[in-house]
């Protein structure tokens, strides 16, 4: 039933990385040189994380980003029907033995993502890591996209958990001595009545979840920042940069304070890997 129901999608995954790059090359013309989409908020972003670049700078950061994410797409879709070989051919991990040895002494571990590299395929770490895997997600509005990409995350054993019910489940596996590695996306913007902190990142006051800090100190987990960089289209190494040894020791601003420190780290390293679409600072007083 789910092939029929994502017909189209399996048809561009069982396509060739070189012919998904084709379409991807006439996505990107399509979608910076035509429709323009979100190219002002893009560059708003840019202009306030880098104020001291050039115009000419910027719009080169933002050409790259926009050919990344096109790629980024198509890549993603590609996970319906990769096989895990090839994953392993094209996702290289640079320093695993940082996880395996915290497993191996039955400590929690927690990925504090962002959306940077192509972060879908952090979905496929469990190819390298015998472990109960989680992520937390936000569920879409649109069920069909919603259940789409759900289909993806969790076909290399990642277990997907809506982030209202996300504190309860991890608890429980930490209370029935499960050990599991939990991954959350720490830079989307707090909405609502929503628990959040602020912190310097990029020059601004920023808002963050406390969520994942508190769901870190509650489970006493090792905290990683993975963060990705691209050698080639289609080929990504994977680093594991170690924010809190024990998150039972620090409070939730400290936390927060150090993953938004480390992710501003990477995003200066490679900008154009960023997403950039979203209006980070709309609810901090930044006017788009």
């Amino acid at each position: 039933m789910k092939y029929l129901r994502f017909f189209p999608f399996y048809v561009l995954s069982i396509l060739p990385f070189w012919m998904l790059y084709m379409i991807s090359d006439i996505t990107y013309f399509l979608t910076y040189y035509i429709l323009g989409y979100r190219k002002k908020v893009v560059c708003k972003n840019l202009h306030l994380a880098f104020p001291h670049k050039s115009e000419k700078e910027i719009i080169s950061i933002a050409k790259k980003f926009y050919k990344h994410f096109c790629d980024m797409f198509f890549e993603s879709i590609k996970l319906l029907t990769i096989k895990p070989s090839e994953i392993e051919n094209r996702f290289k991990i640079n320093n695993l033995s940082q996880l395996t040895d915290h497993l191996k002494n039955n400590e929690n571990i927690m990925l504090y993502t962002a959306h940077q590299g192509n972060w879908e395929w952090l979905t496929t770490v469990p190819l390298f890591l015998e472990v109960n895997c989680n992520t937390l997600y936000k569920p879409l509005s649109n069920t069909y996209f919603n259940d789409l990409f759900i289909l993806m995350r969790e076909r290399f054993n990642v277990h997907c958990i809506p982030s209202d019910k996300g504190y309860r489940h991890l608890l429980h596996l930490k209370n029935n001595n499960v050990v599991s590695m939990n991954c959350v996306i720490g830079d989307q913007s707090p909405l609502g009545k929503s628990g959040k902190s602020q912190t310097q990142f990029f020059n601004q006051q920023t808002s963050f979840f406390t969520g994942a800090a508190k769901i870190a100190k509650k489970t006493d987990s090792i905290i990683f920042l993975p963060y990705l960089k691209k050698i080639k289209r289609g080929t990504y190494e994977l680093f594991f940069e170690t924010i809190v040894n024990s998150a039972s020791n620090l409070d939730e601003q400290n936390i927060i304070d150090t993953y938004a420190h480390k992710l501003e780290e990477v995003i200066q390293k490679y900008p154009e890997l960023y997403l950039w679409t979203h209006k980070r600072w709309k609810r901090d007083g930044i006017t788009y």
